[in-house]
């Protein structure tokens, strides 16, 4: 962590993240199919195609669903994701941030002004569903403890807390 912090000074800054546990049989298949049932009808939710990959990269808030993959074909042959949006406005999304041979780790942001509507927990839901589809584990790793409840919520298990270094990139 020394040689880090020397060579990107004060962008690099002690954080904390916390682990939830990987338990392949732990999700309540009925009850996130109820979740994403329950979208409200002024809502629309979709995978991400091409055209949403792009609308993803043009929005900062978004970028991260899609930012590991430098093109629409490296996300449709290796990333997943789902949306919500609002007359072709993105408001909130879930999404492979990386890729492993048997899994991805979850991406999730909703935009500000919509926070706290349970859009996270449909797109979350949605998300996971489609992975045990297609024989992938999401895994879930929280930055804070607002991701820690709505993995709870979603049927994970927290494990325990952690230190990292965090680069800033401005």
């Amino acid at each position: 962590t020394h040689l880090i912090s020397r060579l990107y000074g004060s962008r690099a800054t002690m954080a904390t993240r916390y682990a939830l546990k990987k338990e392949p049989d732990v999700f309540n298949i009925t009850q996130l199919k109820q979740a994403v049932e329950a979208l409200p009808e002024e809502y629309e939710i979709s995978m991400i195609d091409q055209n949403l990959y792009e609308l993803c990269k043009s929005e900062i808030w978004t970028t991260d669903l899609v930012s590991q993959f430098p093109t629409y074909e490296d996300f449709r042959r290796l990333g997943i994701g789902v949306v919500i949006c609002q007359n072709h406005t993105i408001l909130s999304g879930a999404s492979s941030y990386t890729r492993y041979r048997d899994g991805i780790e979850i991406q999730i942001n909703t935009r500000d002004g919509f926070r706290r509507r349970g859009l996270a927990y449909i797109c979350a839901s949605k998300l996971i569903l489609e992975c045990l589809e297609r024989n992938l584990y999401p895994s879930w790793d929280a930055q804070n403890q607002a991701s820690v409840a709505l993995a709870e919520k979603l049927g994970y298990h927290y494990s325990h807390p952690y230190a990292v270094l965090e680069i800033r990139n401005y």
